[in-house]
């Protein structure tokens, strides 16, 4: 794979192709996909576009793709740099789609098939000695948006070069992380985990539980998505499912443990009746009106959804991950019998196969983790529970930071600095709500430590002293919560208003000013991700540049609570739209007035969050460290200066407000608050001036009925309150 691959063909646009070449689109590959005829390519990527989640960052995004017929448009084959199959899963037609591609591949152009589970040695019988020594699997998750594994497999002819070249691109430029496997059925993904699907399905139909259940025990509790087993099943396709286990018990004949991907019966009905998931509109879940019903294993019918009535996973879900995973094999209700009957034969089953299809336990936990979205993959769950305890042989496969071979003997993987998270950085100084890491070269990073990332008075003021101190000459501020911040502590501001302590909350906004005001006087970089919402953009957008990870939603949604922005957000969102006149900061004014979030950080750039220096790190797992490079090449922040623009903006603004309130979308409490914003778009100055009247106008916000209401209807529901 050449480093400067740009010209990417994806031949077939079903689930996965369209889906791979969506991915590459966004990152602003040149992508053309081939399908039977070119009206097949274009209504299948239309519908990938209208897809939930979607494919796309940006919808326009469809239009960028060019599209044509496999038997019309093969030019596409050899001006690309990488060629992509992914047409439907059966050997026949693989070979010979590669029969008539093999002599187009250029000589510097990669070419690899995004099989699921047929052995990639299997492909090239017949093909020229330069398409055996390139052909790759590269097993793509569905949605490739959002599922960064991606499992390499070469064949025992594939040239080693070929390989590195893959990992180095789909690393740096393809949003992936990868996992070189074996080349036998089904790789590690389906191999086990399609085994694990299956498995837990059968063990709820043994026991009699509910499918709200099983997902009840087989999500967070056990380390695992919300998706957990049976929506996991509908996400993925009964179809799919059946597909892939009927090729694993055809094509491992010695495996003994196939016989569990024997079809349930509960799998059987809903195949025969075409109810195999979501792409179908229902499956072990359905959705009637508002509401979900869910499929009942014991009546083979739909019916209203049923709360698990399980006290095990309350009483126990607190305890750290292997202590609750010992207690809960040792529970003698309903949680502890479905996870002796599942979770250990699963872990079992594992190390039973891991020596045939990978190169190491930490390849196997890495599948599981990043294909399936697991917390610890299952030889990291063994040593968390401890393998005495299982019933297996007392040995960890992890020591330190070496990893048990299948030999016996331990073996550090190599490092992998690109990939470094921020708890890998040593920590030289606590603050209120954050730490200090050195990054090293220089780098010093602010790391928030807070629950969500919230932003309070007293981290404010520890984070400005230490700033001032000088200790910081680059700084990169990050989080080490689950999102980048959710904003300022809400709870703060209604306790002091419900006390009539107006002055502490203007002493409050006036210390959050000065220090987002600050920050940028110090060559620095905010690397968000998850949430960079209110106070937490705030204090991003202080910084010379921010960072974003391609999922961060960012926002101000402060009306949402009844108030304006008060961290100087007002004064950031005049000066990034003012190049657009009036126009742009009437837009701006209506996102704040809505307080509407972007639904990823390219939508971000578009609504005018972002700016254009600022960078979007499409590979979450490099967010840190391209930090740190922009870091070190960073200067202290220069703002623009404030400009008058043309045309009536109040004017403009009222007419927006009053649209919108004829619409519904606004309430006449939200066009106060959008008069707040007005005022400090329209009649202020400075920056300084800005930031004055925001302050002044937020404490007025403050004093009103109906945003105090706004404020605990938030911190008690969460949910916002239109009032």
């Amino acid at each position: 794979m050449r480093q400067q691959c740009r010209r990417i063909c994806v031949i077939g646009a079903g689930t996965m192709g369209s889906g791979i070449a969506a991915h590459f689109a966004n990152l602003g590959f040149d992508v053309t996909v081939l399908e039977q005829t070119k009206e097949m390519a274009d209504e299948k990527l239309a519908a990938a576009a209208r897809l939930k989640p979607p494919h796309f960052y940006l919808p326009g995004t469809v239009k960028t793709i060019k599209t044509g017929s496999i038997a019309d448009s093969l030019d596409a084959v050899r001006e690309a740099d990488w060629v992509c199959e992914a047409i439907i899963e059966k050997l026949d037609a693989k070979k010979a789609l590669f029969e008539l591609i093999d002599p187009l591949i250029g000589l510097d152009a990669s070419v690899s098939t995004n099989t699921s589970g047929l052995e990639i040695g299997l492909l090239v019988e017949g093909r020229s000695d330069s398409f055996r020594q390139k052909l790759v699997g590269t097993h793509f998750f569905n949605p490739p948006r959002y599922l960064k594994l991606m499992e390499l497999i070469p064949t025992g002819e594939t040239d080693p070069a070929v390989i590195d070249g893959y990992v180095r691109f789909f690393h740096e430029f393809g949003a992936r992380r990868c996992v070189t496997v074996k080349d036998t059925p089904g790789f590690i993904a389906n191999r086990y985990g399609m085994w694990c699907m299956f498995h837990a399905v059968h063990v709820a139909e043994k026991l009699g539980l509910t499918v709200e259940e099983v997902d009840a025990i087989t999500g967070p509790f056990i380390g695992r998505p919300k998706s957990a087993s049976f929506r996991l099943n509908d996400i993925v396709g009964l179809d799919i499912m059946q597909d892939i286990a009927s090729n694993l018990i055809e094509r491992c004949p010695h495996d003994p443990e196939t016989k569990h991907l024997a079809t349930p019966a509960s799998i059987a009905h809903l195949l025969e009746k075409g109810w195999i998931g979501n792409k179908a509109g229902q499956g072990y879940f359905k959705k009637e009106g508002n509401q979900f019903v869910s499929f009942d294993l014991k009546t083979f019918a739909y019916r209203e959804r049923q709360e698990p009535d399980l006290p095990a996973l309350e009483s126990l879900g607190r305890l750290p991950f292997g202590e609750r995973l010992r207690a809960a094999l040792e529970d003698k209700s309903e949680v502890g019998e479905f996870l002796r009957l599942y979770l250990r034969p699963a872990l079992k089953y594992a190390t039973t196969i891991a020596a045939e299809i990978s190169h190491d336990v930490r390849d196997f936990d890495r599948v599981m983790m990043w294909g399936f979205g697991w917390e610890h993959g299952p030889f990291a769950t063994i040593d968390a529970i401890g393998a005495a305890n299982l019933g297996m042989e007392d040995s960890p496969y992890y020591q330190g930071l070496e990893v048990k071979g299948f030999d016996g003997r331990y073996f550090a993987p190599a490092p992998e600095p690109e990939f470094k998270q921020i708890g890998d950085f040593p920590v030289v100084e606590t603050g209120d709500g954050f730490n200090v890491r050195d990054l090293g070269d220089g780098v010093s990073a602010v790391s928030l430590t807070s629950k969500m990332g919230v932003v309070g008075p007293g981290l404010v003021k520890s984070l400005t002293n230490f700033l001032e101190s000088g200790q910081a000459k680059r700084l990169v501020l990050t989080s080490e919560a689950k999102v980048f911040s959710a904003g300022f502590d809400l709870k703060f501001f209604v306790e002091r208003i419900e006390a009539g302590d107006f002055e502490g909350v203007e002493a409050a906004i006036a210390a959050f000013q000065n220090l987002n005001s600050s920050i940028g006087k110090i060559p620095s970089v905010a690397a968000v991700w998850g949430f960079c919402i209110g106070g937490g953009f705030e204090l991003a957008a202080g910084c010379t540049l921010i960072a974003a990870s391609p999922e961060t939603q960012i926002g101000l949604p402060e009306s949402l609570v009844g108030l304006i922005p008060g961290g100087c957000g007002n004064a950031v969102m005049r000066l990034r739209n003012q190049a657009r006149g009036a126009k742009g900061l009437v837009e701006a004014c209506q996102l704040i007035a809505q307080g509407t979030l972007s639904a990823n950080a390219d939508d971000a750039r578009r609504l005018g969050y972002l700016r254009d220096e600022d960078v979007t790190v499409y590979h979450p797992d490099r967010l840190l460290t391209e930090a740190k490079r922009l870091a070190l090449a960073a200067e202290p922040l220069e703002r623009p200066v404030w400009q008058e623009v043309g045309g009536p903006l109040k004017g403009m603004i009222d007419r927006m407000q009053q649209e919108l309130f004829k619409e519904g979308a606004l309430s006449r409490h939200d066009q106060a608050i959008s008069d707040k914003v007005k005022h400090v778009f329209a009649d202020s100055a400075d920056w300084d001036e800005a930031n004055d009247r925001e302050r002044k106008s937020f404490v007025e916000l403050c004093h009103e009925g109906l945003s105090l209401a706004r404020m605990k209807h938030m911190l008690e529901s969460g949910k916002p309150l239109r009032n």
